[in-house]
C-alpha cells in the first residue's frame, strides 16, 4: 500500500456536484493498493498513520498524532500513486489492484483506521471521478509504502 498523508486545516471530496465528505483540521489520507498487499501492509499502514507526530505541541514541536489532537480524517482511494513512469509518457498502471481486490482491503483499511483513531472515518467514493480541495498546513506531506518499511 502507498499513501501520501497530508496535515490539512480543511479538506473535501465532491463528486457529481455532491459533497461526499468534509474535515476540518486533521489529515488528507490517499491511498493506493496494490496486487501484493495483505492484511500486514494493512495493519503496519493503519497503526503509521494513527501514531505519525506531525502536529505541533504546545511549543510548536511537531510531537502529537491525529488521534492526540482529536483530528479528523478524510481517505480518498488513489489506484494512480502506483503509477509507474520508468518507459515513456504515458504511466502504467499494472501494480495497482484491481477492484476485486483493492475494494475490500481499502474498506479494511479505512475501518482499522478508524477503530486505532476512535472516530469515524470520512471517505471518498472508491472508483469514482472526484474533486479533492485541501487548504494543506505547514506544508506537512508524508509518503509511506508499506514495501518499504524495514
Amino acid at each position: 500500500m502507498r499513501a501520501v498523508i497530508q496535515r490539512v486545516l480543511e479538506a473535501s471530496v465532491t463528486v457529481a456536484g455532491k459533497r461526499e465528505a468534509e474535515i476540518g483540521p486533521g489529515l488528507l489520507v490517499l491511498v493506493g493498493v496494490e496486487d501484493a498487499d495483505t492484511d500486514e501492509d494493512i495493519a503496519w499502514l493503519t497503526a503509521k498513520i494513527a501514531n505519525l507526530r506531525i502536529f505541533g505541541d504546545s511549543n510548536g514541536v511537531m510531537n502529537l498524532s491525529v488521534c492526540d489532537v482529536s483530528g479528523e480524517i478524510i481517505v480518498v482511494s488513489q489506484f494512480t500513486l502506483h503509477a509507474s513512469t520508468k518507459k515513456g509518457n504515458r504511466p502504467s498502471y499494472i501494480k495497482a489492484a484491481r477492484p476485486e481486490i483493492a475494494i475490500p482491503l481499502y474498506e479494511q483499511f479505512v475501518a482499522e483506521l478508524q477503530l486505532a483513531c476512535g472516530q469515524t472515518i470520512q471517505t471518498g467514493i472508491f472508483g469514482a471521478d472526484m474533486k479533492v480541495a485541501l487548504v494543506n498546513d505547514g506544508p506537512v506531506t508524508i509518503v509511506i509504502d508499506t514495501k518499504n518499511k524495514e
